[in-house]
């Protein structure tokens, strides 16, 4: 585990608390991406391994920044990064399947914005080694005003579900997590973005 006197960590807990909408004073975006970029390094340094178990469950995406394409061509939008607006609920979760083996499952990612949700699933596999989560969303549920309006496989998955955990990683887009608490976990994407959710109570 992290040394949890860091300052980034007690920034973090800050960002996580005021999203929350406890009485926290929100982190500026520039203080935010400092406290992720010191932990990400601190992770690196120490070596920090997390097992999959701790991040299994439901967390809500409370900041991001771009990738760094997008930070080079558009420089000001999301170069710094943003607070997810309350009003856009972007989920992502993790569940075990233990038929498959150790760090095996499947991943959710989901976007509430009333009337409209949107989910993305697929496999994915934590290798554990440098905390790295490879998947793929290949099945897309679409539902407007509590109808299903779509509910089907996807092509954009780059591979069927049981060729997936055959592919090497570097194939597959991943995250690699470098923060893991009860409360929040933090990621840099394979694209280059950070990210920072929160565990959705």
């Amino acid at each position: 585990m992290a040394d949890l006197t860091s300052d980034f960590v007690t920034v973090l807990s800050q960002a996580a608390a005021a999203y929350r909408g406890q009485k926290a004073t929100r982190p500026t975006a520039e203080i935010l991406v400092n406290a992720l970029l010191q932990a990400e390094k601190t992770a690196k340094q120490q070596r920090l391994n997390y097992g999959f178990e701790s991040l299994v469950g439901k967390w809500r995406l409370c900041f991001a920044t771009g990738t760094k394409k997008v930070r080079e061509r558009g420089g000001i939008v999301l170069g710094k990064g943003l607070y997810v607006p309350k009003f856009v609920a972007i989920y992502i979760s993790f569940s075990a399947n233990l038929e498959r083996g150790l760090g095996k499952g499947e991943i959710g990612n989901q976007v509430e914005l009333f009337p409209l949700l949107l989910k993305l699933t697929g496999p994915m596999q934590y290798t554990g080694k440098k905390n790295l989560l490879a998947f793929d969303f290949n099945y897309m549920f679409i539902s407007l005003f509590g109808r299903v309006v779509y509910n089907r496989k996807i092509r954009s998955g780059k591979v069927e579900s049981e060729d997936f955990y055959s592919q090497p990683i570097a194939k597959l887009p991943f995250f690699a997590f470098f923060l893991v608490t009860e409360d929040f976990i933090a990621a840099r994407g394979r694209g280059g973005g950070l990210a920072l959710w929160i565990r959705e109570t």
